[in-house]
C-alpha cells in the first residue's frame, strides 16, 4: 500500500497530455489491496490496512512531494478507502467481481474529486480536465484489475492468520 501511495502521489505531478497524469495508472492498485484484504480477512482488517497505510504514505508523501499534494492525497485516500470497503461489504455476497469493481468505481469518483480539488484549485493546472482523465483511467483500471483480483481469490486463505 505504501509504494501504490508514495508513487502515485510523485507521478500526479508529471501530467501525460491535458487530461491525465500517470498516477491515475498507479493509484487503482490501491483499492486492489484493500478489496483482496476485505475478501479474505474482512472490512475491519481492510480498515486497519487503510488507515496504516494512510499514516504512513502521508509521512513518506510530505518528504517526496509538495505539503499541498500529500495533503489532498491522504485526505481523499482515507475518505475513498473507506467508502470502498463499506461499498465492497454491502456488495461482497453477489457475483465475485460486482463488490470489488463497484467499490472501487464509487470510491475513485470520490477520492479523484477530494485529490484534485485540494491540491490543484486555484493553481494554474486545469485540474478539472485532469481529474476527468484520471478518472476515466482509474475506471478502466478498476476493470482491468478484476484479473489479479480473480486470479487472488483461491489463494487468500494463505492471508488468513494461521494458514
Amino acid at each position: 500500500m505504501l509504494i501504490v501511495i508514495v508513487s502515485s502521489n510523485y507521478l500526479v505531478q508529471f501530467p501525460i497530455n491535458d487530461w491525465l497524469t500517470w498516477g491515475a495508472f498507479t493509484f487503482p492498485v490501491a483499492f486492489l489491496v484493500t478489496d483482496l484484504t476485505n475478501r479474505a480477512v474482512g472490512g475491519q482488517a481492510a480498515r486497519r490496512v487503510a488507515w496504516t497505510g494512510f499514516a504512513i504514505a502521508v509521512v513518506v508523501s510530505l518528504a517526496l512531494a509538495p505539503w499541498r499534494i500529500a495533503l489532498a492525497s491522504g485526505v481523499a485516500f482515507i475518505v475513498g478507502q473507506l467508502l470502498d470497503i463499506v461499498a465492497f461489504n454491502r456488495l461482497r455476497a453477489l457475483s465475485w467481481w460486482k463488490a470489488p469493481l463497484i467499490g472501487s468505481v464509487l470510491a475513485s469518483v470520490v477520492d479523484t474529486g477530494i485529490f484534485f480539488f485540494l491540491a490543484f484549485a486555484g493553481s494554474d493546472m486545469d485540474w478539472l480536465m485532469l481529474a476527468t482523465g484520471d478518472l476515466g483511467i482509474k475506471w478502466l483500471m478498476a476493470a482491468l484489475l478484476l484479473a489479479p483480483y480473480r486470479v487472488m481469490l483461491p489463494r487468500l486463505r494463505f492471508w488468513v492468520p494461521g494458514h
